[in-house]
C-alpha cells in the first residue's frame, strides 16, 4: 500500500481511481464495510483505491481544544486499512486554508484535478466544504458536473454481541468513545471488531508496585488517546517492535486513591516475564474490565486484591492465548 501525506506525494501519471473519504478514527465496522465497498469498485473498475483522510483531525483546526479522543492513532489507522485491501492511504493535512474551500473548490482541486476520481463513497452523513456546506446529495450533484458518480452509505457492520443474531447495526465514533469513556472495553470491541488499542511510550513510575510485588509498565498516552474509564482491565499487552508476541496484563486506570495519587496514570503488571519495558513503544489492547477502582485502608488489602485480579487475568485471557 502506497502512503502519501498531501497530495504533493501523487506520482506522475496518475491516472483514475475510486475513493473514499473520511476521518475513519477507529476504522471501526461501519468503516470497514464503506472501505471494502471501496476496495471492490476500484478492483470492477481496474484502477486503484484510495482512502483520503484527514490529520489533524479537523474539529482541533476549526474548534481549538474540541479534538474527540482519539481512537487510532495515524500510524495504526493506516495499518487496519492496508489490512482491508487498500491501494493508497492518503492523509491530506487539515489547514485553516482547506477547510474555507466550498464545496465545489474542494471537489474540482481534490477529487478531480488532482485525484481523478472515477467514484467516491462516503457515510450518509458526509459533509464537507467550508462550514460543512455539502453533503451526499450535492455530491452526487457536483460529481454529475465533473464525470465521478458519488455514493452515500450507512455505516453499518454486523454486530457480533450476540452470537445467535447478528443484526446490522450503524456504529460510530462517537459511539465507540462513549463505551471507552464507560470503561466497556467489551462494546467497543464489539462496534471495533477488535480490541480498543491504547498506545504509549514506557516511563518511570513512582516504584510502588515493585514494592508491592507487582512492578508495573507505565505509559505515557499521546495527548488526545481514549483512554478507558478509571478501574482494572485485562488486556493483551505488545511490544510494537515485535508485534508477534503477546502477553497477558492486569491493566489499572486511575489515580491510585489508595496512596492519595492525584494524577491519573495507566499501569500494566505483564504476567510471566521479569523484563525491563522502560522507554519502548508497547500497546494495550483491553479485552475485560475487572473491577473499579477501589481506595484500601492497608497495603496489605491492595495486595491481595491485585492477587485476585491476576488470578482472574489471566483465566480471562486463556483462552484467546
Amino acid at each position: 500500500m502506497q502512503r502519501w501525506r498531501g497530495l504533493g506525494d501523487l506520482p506522475g501519471g496518475w491516472g483514475r481511481c475510486v475513493v473514499t473519504i473520511g476521518v475513519f478514527d477507529g476504522v471501526h465496522r461501519g468503516h470497514q464495510v464503506l472501505i471494502s465497498r471501496t476496495v471492490r469498485a476500484a478492483a470492477e473498475r481496474g484502477v486503484p483505491s484510495v482512502v483520503l483522510t484527514f490529520d489533524p483531525h479537523p474539529s482541533e483546526v476549526l474548534r481549538p481544544g474540541s479534538h474527540p479522543a482519539q481512537l487510532t492513532t495515524l500510524r495504526r489507522k493506516a495499518e487496519l486499512v492496508e489490512a482491508l485491501g487498500v491501494d493508497v492511504f492518503a492523509v491530506l493535512p487539515f489547514t485553516l486554508e482547506l477547510s474555507r474551500l466550498s464545496p465545489h473548490e474542494f471537489v474540482h482541486e481534490v477529487l478531480v484535478d488532482r485525484l481523478h476520481a472515477a467514484a467516491v463513497l462516503v457515510g450518509d452523513n458526509f459533509t464537507f466544504g467550508a462550514k460543512a456546506a455539502g453533503d451526499v446529495t450535492l455530491l452526487r450533484k457536483l460529481g454529475s458536473r465533473f464525470g465521478f458518480v458519488a455514493y452515500g452509505a450507512e455505516l453499518q457492520g454486523r454486530s457480533l454481541a450476540d452470537d445467535r443474531v447478528a443484526n446490522d447495526i450503524t456504529f460510530s465514533s462517537t459511539y465507540v468513545r462513549s463505551c471507552i469513556d464507560a470503561g466497556d472495553v467489551v462494546a467497543a470491541a464489539d462496534a471495533l471488531g477488535r480490541p480498543h488499542r491504547l498506545e504509549g511510550i514506557v516511563v518511570r513510575g513512582d516504584g510502588r508496585g515493585h514494592d508491592l510485588g507487582y512492578p508495573t509498565a507505565n505509559l505515557s498516552t499521546p495527548r488526545f488517546a481514549a483512554v478507558p474509564a478509571d478501574g482494572v482491565y485485562t488486556a493483551w499487552f505488545t511490544r510494537l517492535s515485535d508485534p508477534a508476541r503477546r502477553l497477558r496484563a492486569a491493566v489499572s486506570v486511575g489515580t491510585n486513591p489508595t496512596f492519595s495519587g492525584r494524577e491519573r496514570t495507566v499501569e500494566a503488571f505483564v504476567l510471566d516475564v521479569d523484563e525491563d519495558f522502560y522507554g519502548q513503544h508497547v500497546a494495550l489492547d483491553f479485552v475485560t474490565r475487572l473491577r473499579d477502582q477501589e481506595r484500601f485502608s492497608r497495603s496489605e488489602e491492595l495486595v491481595v486484591r491485585i492477587d485476585d485480579d491476576v488470578v482472574r487475568t489471566r483465566e480471562a485471557l486463556k483462552i484467546e492465548d
